[in-house]
């Protein structure tokens, strides 16, 4: 094999590689880039078992061929290449050996057959649709900050993506939840999703997807079988196992008569909250929110290290209520509000208090109250 590439492309293809696989793991060879070159093209492919990423860039192909480099070793080399280099890249199969060349420099990396290479199994994908980046960009960057860290509650690891009812008809949904706050968010359902196994998408494929959803010109291709979902532009393709096991009815703990209403600048909010939280104890990082008529008084006590107290100007026209939570979650929520007011429903101090983006149900979030 023997390839010229210019070093952007070849930083980025090799930058979603590296990403993807184990930096610790028994098996050498997942550690590994597998590089093949074709035609015009050359196609980087990683995996860890469980997400495979292919990613085709153009190239001049002087040999066609394949071999497998170390993806960190071969991602740091090109990331300390100049701008604007042409990186050469030959591989001789009776030395075993891969060699990189830019300008002066020359590296010469150890390579392992590619015969040794695991490629993920192809799978029956039961429905495939197409959805703009910037929508699944919404979607998944929305949830994730609730999915759970918990492994004992695996199936909450990651984002149930699914089809559902919304205010309107049928939704692309997505949900994640553990067991403190929740994020729900909807989109218009797509062409071709109807039939669509509900699926929960792993955290590490959230967060590497996330790199191909950049480009907001780009339509993405989703695949769904009832082991795997699949995402894809015509350059990268990311494969990845779903998780095995049932999401809960996260209906239930959606709160529906709320009738306590509060309306308030999420910026200033989530800036009272930040200071008032630096008091806190690390622990339980508690803030309580003591509500009457359009005014809100947030206040953190921590015997040990000190008390603060914060008023904001609101709009809350209900019965005084003193409720407490999370100062984390707080701001995680707040933070996901585009618009300019964040609208927190509440019942009583020891009910789960829903928080949307005005009259938005597109995107509705929960959190449970803490003892304050």
């Amino acid at each position: 094999m023997k390839i010229s590439i210019e070093r952007g492309a070849l930083l980025k293809a090799v930058g979603q590689a590296q990403s993807v696989v184990e930096r610790r793991n028994t098996i050498p060879i997942l550690a590994n880039v597998l590089i093949e070159a074709e035609g015009d093209t050359v196609s980087f492919r990683a995996t860890d078992l469980d997400i495979e990423v292919v990613d085709r860039t153009p190239a001049v192909v002087e040999r066609a061929g394949a071999t497998t480099v170390s993806a960190v070793m071969l991602h740091e080399i090109v990331r300390k290449l100049p701008d604007g280099a042409l990186v050469g890249l030959s591989e001789d199969p009776a030395s075993g050996r891969l060699t990189v060349t830019a300008g002066r420099s020359v590296f010469s990396l150890a390579t392992l057959p590619r015969e040794d290479f695991p490629v993920m199994a192809s799978s029956e994908y039961s429905s495939t649709f197409k959805a703009p980046a910037p929508v699944l960009r919404r979607l998944f960057d929305k949830a994730k900050f609730a999915i759970s860290t918990e492994e004992t509650r695996y199936y909450l690891n990651g984002v149930y993506m699914h089809v559902a009812t919304g205010e309107e008809g049928p939704v692309l949904r997505c949900v994640a939840t553990d067991g403190h706050r929740l994020a729900r968010i909807d989109a218009a359902l797509p062409e071709g999703a109807q039939g669509m196994p509900g699926v929960i998408v792993p955290r590490k494929t959230v967060n590497e997807l996330r790199k191909l959803l950049d480009d907001d010109e780009v339509e993405i291709s989703v695949s769904v079988s009832e082991t795997k979902v699949r995402f894809a532009t015509p350059q990268i393709t990311m494969t990845s196992k779903v998780i095995d096991g049932t999401f809960p009815d996260y209906s239930r703990v959606i709160p529906t008569a709320n009738a306590r209403r509060l309306e308030v600048d999420a910026q200033e909010f989530a800036k009272a909250v930040d200071r008032v939280a630096t008091v806190s104890s690390e622990r339980s990082r508690a803030v309580k929110l003591s509500l009457d008529e359009d005014r809100l008084v947030l206040s953190v006590n921590a015997p040990d290290s000190g008390a603060a107290e914060e008023e904001l100007a609101v709009a809350y026209g209900d019965e005084r209520l003193e409720i407490g939570f999370n100062a984390k979650y707080l701001l995680e929520i707040a933070s996901q509000v585009d618009r300019e007011n964040a609208v927190f429903l509440f019942n009583s101090s020891g009910d789960p208090t829903l928080m949307r983006e005005g009259n938005d149900m597109s995107a509705v979030y929960v959190v449970m109250p803490m003892r304050v």
